[in-house]
Protein backbone atom coordinates (compact mmCIF):
# COMPACT_ATOMS: atom_id res chain seq x y z
CA UNK A 1 0.00 0.00 0.00
CA UNK A 2 1.11 3.24 -0.82
CA UNK A 3 2.03 5.85 2.22
CA UNK A 4 0.13 9.09 2.49
CA UNK A 5 0.75 12.37 2.61
CA UNK A 6 0.33 11.58 6.86
CA UNK A 7 2.94 9.15 6.41
CA UNK A 8 5.22 10.97 4.94
CA UNK A 9 4.52 13.97 7.14
CA UNK A 10 2.79 16.36 5.46
CA UNK A 11 -0.40 18.10 6.89
CA UNK A 12 -2.66 20.83 5.44
CA UNK A 13 -1.22 24.45 7.01
CA UNK A 14 -3.71 26.62 8.15
CA UNK A 15 -4.97 29.80 5.78
CA UNK A 16 -3.02 32.23 7.91
CA UNK A 17 0.42 30.66 7.51
CA UNK A 18 2.79 32.16 4.86
CA UNK A 19 2.03 31.92 0.99
CA UNK A 20 4.04 31.86 -1.90
CA UNK A 21 0.97 32.80 -4.40
CA UNK A 22 -2.34 33.10 -4.64
CA UNK A 23 -4.63 30.86 -7.59
CA UNK A 24 -7.34 32.80 -9.32
CA UNK A 25 -8.75 32.04 -12.37
CA UNK A 26 -9.70 35.21 -15.06
CA UNK A 27 -13.74 35.16 -15.02
CA UNK A 28 -14.82 34.33 -18.34
CA UNK A 29 -18.61 33.29 -18.02
CA UNK A 30 -20.86 35.47 -18.04
CA UNK A 31 -23.91 33.22 -17.09
CA UNK A 32 -22.69 32.62 -13.81
CA UNK A 33 -23.47 36.64 -12.93
CA UNK A 34 -26.32 37.08 -15.36
CA UNK A 35 -26.66 40.85 -15.92
CA UNK A 36 -23.83 42.10 -13.68
CA UNK A 37 -20.67 40.19 -15.13
CA UNK A 38 -18.80 43.89 -16.55
CA UNK A 39 -18.61 44.33 -12.80
CA UNK A 40 -16.83 40.80 -12.07
CA UNK A 41 -13.24 41.42 -13.67
CA UNK A 42 -12.58 44.11 -11.82
CA UNK A 43 -13.28 42.82 -8.43
CA UNK A 44 -10.82 40.12 -9.15
CA UNK A 45 -8.45 42.79 -10.24
CA UNK A 46 -9.06 44.20 -7.03
CA UNK A 47 -8.36 41.43 -4.85
CA UNK A 48 -4.65 40.95 -6.65
CA UNK A 49 -4.32 44.70 -5.95
CA UNK A 50 -4.27 44.03 -2.53
CA UNK A 51 -2.59 40.57 -2.48
CA UNK A 52 0.51 41.74 -4.92
CA UNK A 53 2.39 42.87 -1.64
CA UNK A 54 2.18 39.54 0.43
CA UNK A 55 2.35 37.12 -2.14
CA UNK A 56 2.73 36.34 -6.13
CA UNK A 57 -0.35 36.43 -8.14
CA UNK A 58 -1.16 33.03 -9.88
CA UNK A 59 -4.04 33.90 -13.03
CA UNK A 60 -5.76 30.84 -14.70
CA UNK A 61 -6.29 32.15 -18.16
CA UNK A 62 -8.11 30.32 -21.08
CA UNK A 63 -6.60 31.46 -24.18
CA UNK A 64 -4.64 34.80 -25.43
CA UNK A 65 -7.32 36.62 -25.51
CA UNK A 66 -8.25 36.22 -21.72
CA UNK A 67 -4.51 37.03 -20.85
CA UNK A 68 -4.93 40.32 -22.68
CA UNK A 69 -7.96 41.34 -21.36
CA UNK A 70 -6.94 40.24 -17.69
CA UNK A 71 -3.21 41.59 -18.15
CA UNK A 72 -5.30 44.87 -18.74
CA UNK A 73 -7.47 45.24 -16.50
CA UNK A 74 -4.84 44.12 -13.66
CA UNK A 75 -2.42 47.00 -15.15
CA UNK A 76 -5.39 49.56 -14.70
CA UNK A 77 -5.99 48.68 -11.20
CA UNK A 78 -2.89 49.27 -10.58
CA UNK A 79 -1.02 45.38 -10.19
CA UNK A 80 2.42 45.01 -10.80
CA UNK A 81 3.29 42.91 -14.07
CA UNK A 82 6.00 41.44 -12.39
CA UNK A 83 3.81 39.76 -9.59
CA UNK A 84 1.61 37.62 -11.92
CA UNK A 85 2.50 34.37 -13.22
CA UNK A 86 -0.44 33.53 -16.37
CA UNK A 87 -1.34 30.00 -16.59
CA UNK A 88 -2.78 28.92 -19.51
CA UNK A 89 -6.06 26.37 -19.05
CA UNK A 90 -9.14 25.87 -19.75
CA UNK A 91 -11.87 26.28 -16.73
CA UNK A 92 -15.49 26.21 -16.91
CA UNK A 93 -15.59 28.47 -14.13
CA UNK A 94 -13.74 30.88 -11.65
CA UNK A 95 -14.06 29.09 -8.51
CA UNK A 96 -10.63 28.07 -7.95
CA UNK A 97 -11.08 27.53 -4.07
CA UNK A 98 -13.42 24.08 -5.17
CA UNK A 99 -11.40 22.58 -8.37
CA UNK A 100 -8.14 23.38 -7.55
CA UNK A 101 -5.80 21.15 -5.26
CA UNK A 102 -5.48 20.93 -1.55
CA UNK A 103 -1.74 22.25 -0.95
CA UNK A 104 -0.21 20.37 2.15
CA UNK A 105 3.24 21.03 3.05
CA UNK A 106 6.53 18.99 4.69
CA UNK A 107 8.56 20.69 7.30
CA UNK A 108 12.33 20.07 8.37
CA UNK A 109 15.32 20.37 7.02
CA UNK A 110 14.08 19.48 3.48
CA UNK A 111 10.81 21.44 3.33
CA UNK A 112 8.67 20.13 0.39
CA UNK A 113 5.23 21.08 -1.12
CA UNK A 114 2.73 18.79 -2.24
CA UNK A 115 -1.29 18.74 -3.88
CA UNK A 116 -4.11 16.67 -2.97
CA UNK A 117 -6.27 16.58 -5.94
CA UNK A 118 -9.37 16.02 -5.34
CA UNK A 119 -12.24 14.78 -7.73
CA UNK A 120 -14.05 17.61 -8.49
CA UNK A 121 -18.03 17.14 -9.83
CA UNK A 122 -19.72 20.58 -10.15
CA UNK A 123 -20.61 20.58 -6.46
CA UNK A 124 -22.86 17.69 -7.55
CA UNK A 125 -24.84 20.17 -9.18
CA UNK A 126 -23.99 21.00 -12.73
CA UNK A 127 -23.08 19.09 -15.26
CA UNK A 128 -20.10 21.43 -17.25
CA UNK A 129 -17.33 20.93 -15.05
CA UNK A 130 -15.04 18.98 -16.86
CA UNK A 131 -12.70 21.50 -17.85
CA UNK A 132 -12.19 22.34 -13.88
CA UNK A 133 -11.30 18.79 -13.18
CA UNK A 134 -8.89 18.62 -15.58
CA UNK A 135 -7.63 21.67 -14.92
CA UNK A 136 -6.69 21.52 -11.56
CA UNK A 137 -4.75 18.28 -12.24
CA UNK A 138 -2.87 20.01 -14.72
CA UNK A 139 -2.23 22.89 -12.69
CA UNK A 140 -0.75 20.38 -10.02
CA UNK A 141 1.12 18.43 -12.59
CA UNK A 142 3.13 22.10 -13.80
CA UNK A 143 4.17 22.41 -10.57
CA UNK A 144 6.64 19.23 -10.69
CA UNK A 145 5.59 18.59 -7.23
CA UNK A 146 3.83 15.07 -5.36
CA UNK A 147 0.29 14.96 -6.57
CA UNK A 148 -2.11 12.76 -4.69
CA UNK A 149 -5.62 11.47 -5.58
CA UNK A 150 -7.33 9.54 -2.46
CA UNK A 151 -9.31 7.05 -3.46
CA UNK A 152 -11.93 5.11 -1.13
CA UNK A 153 -14.37 1.94 -1.28
CA UNK A 154 -17.45 3.34 -2.68
CA UNK A 155 -20.43 0.91 -3.99
CA UNK A 156 -19.33 -0.58 -7.09
CA UNK A 157 -15.70 -0.54 -5.87
CA UNK A 158 -12.68 1.81 -5.93
CA UNK A 159 -13.44 5.34 -6.55
CA UNK A 160 -11.80 8.87 -6.32
CA UNK A 161 -13.04 10.97 -3.58
CA UNK A 162 -15.06 13.96 -4.25
CA UNK A 163 -14.04 17.24 -1.86
CA UNK A 164 -14.27 21.15 -2.37
CA UNK A 165 -11.58 23.13 -0.59
CA UNK A 166 -15.02 25.38 0.35
CA UNK A 167 -15.89 22.45 1.71
CA UNK A 168 -13.39 22.50 5.02
CA UNK A 169 -11.39 24.82 6.77
CA UNK A 170 -8.30 23.83 8.67
CA UNK A 171 -6.18 25.09 11.93
CA UNK A 172 -2.98 24.25 10.24
CA UNK A 173 -2.45 21.95 14.07
CA UNK A 174 -4.71 18.99 13.26
CA UNK A 175 -8.31 20.27 13.62
CA UNK A 176 -10.52 20.63 10.79
CA UNK A 177 -14.17 22.14 10.31
CA UNK A 178 -16.81 20.45 7.66
CA UNK A 179 -20.67 19.87 7.61
CA UNK A 180 -22.71 16.95 7.56
CA UNK A 181 -24.88 18.66 5.06
CA UNK A 182 -22.05 18.86 2.44
CA UNK A 183 -20.04 16.07 2.90
CA UNK A 184 -22.24 13.25 4.71
CA UNK A 185 -26.21 13.75 5.04
CA UNK A 186 -27.18 16.53 2.36
CA UNK A 187 -28.91 15.68 -1.34
CA UNK A 188 -25.61 16.88 -2.77
CA UNK A 189 -23.71 14.90 -0.12
CA UNK A 190 -20.11 14.36 -2.04
CA UNK A 191 -19.29 10.77 -0.93
CA UNK A 192 -22.09 9.83 1.19
CA UNK A 193 -21.15 6.07 0.92
CA UNK A 194 -17.97 6.93 3.12
CA UNK A 195 -19.80 7.77 5.88
CA UNK A 196 -18.45 9.66 9.13
CA UNK A 197 -15.96 7.08 9.77
CA UNK A 198 -14.50 6.95 6.57
CA UNK A 199 -14.62 10.72 5.66
CA UNK A 200 -12.89 11.39 8.64
CA UNK A 201 -9.88 8.55 7.77
CA UNK A 202 -9.81 10.32 4.60
CA UNK A 203 -9.14 13.77 5.97
CA UNK A 204 -6.36 12.36 8.08
CA UNK A 205 -4.75 10.54 5.82
CA UNK A 206 -4.49 13.22 2.96
CA UNK A 207 -4.74 16.33 4.83
CA UNK A 208 -3.31 15.74 8.37
CA UNK A 209 -6.79 16.10 10.03
CA UNK A 210 -6.34 14.51 13.26
CA UNK A 211 -9.92 15.77 14.64
CA UNK A 212 -13.07 16.65 12.99
CA UNK A 213 -15.20 19.16 14.09
CA UNK A 214 -18.65 18.45 12.31
CA UNK A 215 -21.40 21.52 11.60
CA UNK A 216 -24.80 20.94 10.51
CA UNK A 217 -26.17 22.82 7.70
CA UNK A 218 -24.96 25.26 5.42
CA UNK A 219 -26.70 28.72 4.76
CA UNK A 220 -29.33 30.23 2.45
CA UNK A 221 -29.00 30.56 -1.12
CA UNK A 222 -25.71 27.96 -0.98
CA UNK A 223 -25.66 26.06 -4.24
CA UNK A 224 -22.90 23.80 -3.10
CA UNK A 225 -25.01 22.35 -0.62
CA UNK A 226 -23.72 23.47 2.84
CA UNK A 227 -20.03 24.92 2.21
CA UNK A 228 -18.25 25.97 5.53
CA UNK A 229 -16.52 28.44 4.28
CA UNK A 230 -19.88 30.71 4.03
CA UNK A 231 -20.47 30.47 7.95
CA UNK A 232 -17.82 29.05 10.12
CA UNK A 233 -13.75 29.83 10.28
CA UNK A 234 -10.52 29.04 11.90
CA UNK A 235 -8.96 32.50 12.75
CA UNK A 236 -6.22 31.26 14.68
CA UNK A 237 -5.76 28.06 16.65
CA UNK A 238 -8.52 27.09 19.10
CA UNK A 239 -10.44 30.12 17.50
CA UNK A 240 -13.15 30.24 15.24
CA UNK A 241 -15.63 32.86 13.81
CA UNK A 242 -19.41 31.74 13.60
CA UNK A 243 -21.58 34.21 11.28
CA UNK A 244 -24.50 35.42 13.53
CA UNK A 245 -28.16 35.82 12.79
CA UNK A 246 -30.57 38.05 14.80
CA UNK A 247 -33.09 37.71 13.02
CA UNK A 248 -35.72 34.22 14.04
CA UNK A 249 -37.49 34.36 11.02
CA UNK A 250 -34.27 34.21 8.53
CA UNK A 251 -33.76 30.99 7.43
CA UNK A 252 -29.87 31.04 8.74
CA UNK A 253 -31.14 31.74 12.51
CA UNK A 254 -31.45 28.14 13.05
CA UNK A 255 -28.84 26.63 11.64
CA UNK A 256 -25.89 29.90 12.28
CA UNK A 257 -27.19 28.87 15.92
CA UNK A 258 -26.85 24.86 16.12
CA UNK A 259 -23.43 25.70 14.59
CA UNK A 260 -22.57 27.78 17.92
CA UNK A 261 -24.26 25.18 20.01
CA UNK A 262 -22.15 22.52 18.55
CA UNK A 263 -19.05 24.21 19.22
CA UNK A 264 -19.49 25.28 22.91
CA UNK A 265 -18.00 22.47 23.90
CA UNK A 266 -16.29 21.00 21.69
CA UNK A 267 -12.21 20.41 21.51
CA UNK A 268 -9.50 20.90 18.62
CA UNK A 269 -6.84 18.27 17.94
CA UNK A 270 -5.05 19.45 20.86
CA UNK A 271 -7.39 19.76 23.54
CA UNK A 272 -8.18 23.22 23.68
CA UNK A 273 -11.66 24.50 24.13
CA UNK A 274 -13.05 26.71 21.32
CA UNK A 275 -13.40 30.14 21.57
CA UNK A 276 -16.69 31.17 19.11
CA UNK A 277 -16.58 34.59 18.04
CA UNK A 278 -19.45 35.96 16.47
CA UNK A 279 -19.36 37.40 13.10
CA UNK A 280 -22.78 39.37 12.07
CA UNK A 281 -24.32 38.71 8.46
CA UNK A 282 -25.56 41.23 6.34
CA UNK A 283 -29.34 42.00 5.58
CA UNK A 284 -30.34 39.25 3.24
CA UNK A 285 -28.99 40.09 -0.65
CA UNK A 286 -31.82 39.11 -3.16
CA UNK A 287 -31.43 39.77 -6.68
CA UNK A 288 -34.09 38.73 -9.07
CA UNK A 289 -36.03 36.92 -6.70
CA UNK A 290 -33.22 34.90 -5.68
CA UNK A 291 -31.60 34.72 -2.05
CA UNK A 292 -28.05 35.07 -2.64
CA UNK A 293 -25.60 33.63 -0.01
CA UNK A 294 -24.04 36.78 1.02
CA UNK A 295 -21.30 36.41 4.00
CA UNK A 296 -19.02 38.21 4.96
CA UNK A 297 -17.29 34.44 6.43
CA UNK A 298 -16.22 34.10 3.08
CA UNK A 299 -13.35 36.27 3.72
CA UNK A 300 -9.79 35.03 2.32
CA UNK A 301 -6.61 35.38 4.87
CA UNK A 302 -3.71 36.94 2.46
CA UNK A 303 -0.08 36.70 3.68
CA UNK A 304 -0.66 40.79 4.25
CA UNK A 305 -4.46 41.69 4.03
CA UNK A 306 -7.44 40.02 5.06
CA UNK A 307 -9.93 40.68 2.28
CA UNK A 308 -13.50 40.54 3.18
CA UNK A 309 -16.62 40.38 1.04
CA UNK A 310 -18.77 44.12 1.72
CA UNK A 311 -22.12 44.55 0.53
CA UNK A 312 -23.22 48.07 1.36
CA UNK A 313 -24.47 47.20 4.75
CA UNK A 314 -24.18 49.22 7.82
CA UNK A 315 -23.36 45.59 9.36
CA UNK A 316 -19.87 45.53 6.95
CA UNK A 317 -17.86 47.82 9.27
CA UNK A 318 -18.85 45.83 12.08
CA UNK A 319 -17.58 42.74 10.06
CA UNK A 320 -14.94 44.45 9.19
CA UNK A 321 -14.01 46.35 13.07
CA UNK A 322 -14.16 42.84 14.21
CA UNK A 323 -11.60 40.98 11.69
CA UNK A 324 -9.01 44.20 12.30
CA UNK A 325 -8.85 42.80 15.73
CA UNK A 326 -8.46 38.97 14.76
CA UNK A 327 -6.32 40.12 12.88
CA UNK A 328 -3.84 43.02 14.56
CA UNK A 329 -0.81 42.20 11.66
CA UNK A 330 -2.94 42.51 8.64
CA UNK A 331 -4.80 44.90 6.70
CA UNK A 332 -8.00 44.47 6.35
CA UNK A 333 -9.65 45.30 3.41
CA UNK A 334 -13.30 45.52 1.98
CA UNK A 335 -14.09 44.34 -1.34
CA UNK A 336 -17.64 45.49 -2.90
CA UNK A 337 -19.11 42.09 -3.43
CA UNK A 338 -22.99 42.95 -4.37
CA UNK A 339 -22.61 42.44 -7.29
CA UNK A 340 -20.41 39.09 -6.95
CA UNK A 341 -22.23 37.32 -4.91
CA UNK A 342 -24.58 36.87 -7.75
CA UNK A 343 -22.28 33.96 -8.93
CA UNK A 344 -23.52 32.32 -5.32
CA UNK A 345 -19.80 32.92 -4.07
CA UNK A 346 -17.08 35.74 -3.40
CA UNK A 347 -13.59 35.95 -2.16
CA UNK A 348 -12.67 32.84 -0.41
CA UNK A 349 -14.23 30.78 -3.19
CA UNK A 350 -12.11 32.53 -5.97
CA UNK A 351 -9.04 32.13 -4.13
CA UNK A 352 -6.61 29.32 -3.43
CA UNK A 353 -3.62 29.72 -1.49
CA UNK A 354 0.05 28.18 -2.21
CA UNK A 355 1.95 27.97 1.15
CA UNK A 356 5.40 29.04 1.15
CA UNK A 357 7.73 26.26 1.90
Amino acid sequence: MEPTPRDLGYRMPAEWEPHAGTWLAWPHEPRDWPGKFGAVPWVFAEIARHLQDGERIRMIVGNASEKAAASAALKQSGVSPGRVRFIKLPTDRSWTRDFLPSFVVRRGSAPRLAAVKWRFNGWARYANHQKDERSGLKAAEQMHIPVYQPEAEMKGGLGRVVLEGGAIDVDGQGTLLATEQCLLTGRQARNHALGRSGTETILREYLGAEKVLWLGKGIAGDDTGGHVDDFARFVAPGTIVVADEKNPRDPNYKPLNEARERLKNARDARGRRIQVVRLPMPSPVIFNGERLPASYANFYIGTGAVLVPTFNDPRDRIALGILGELFPGRKVVGIHSTDFVLGLGTIHCSTQQEPLV
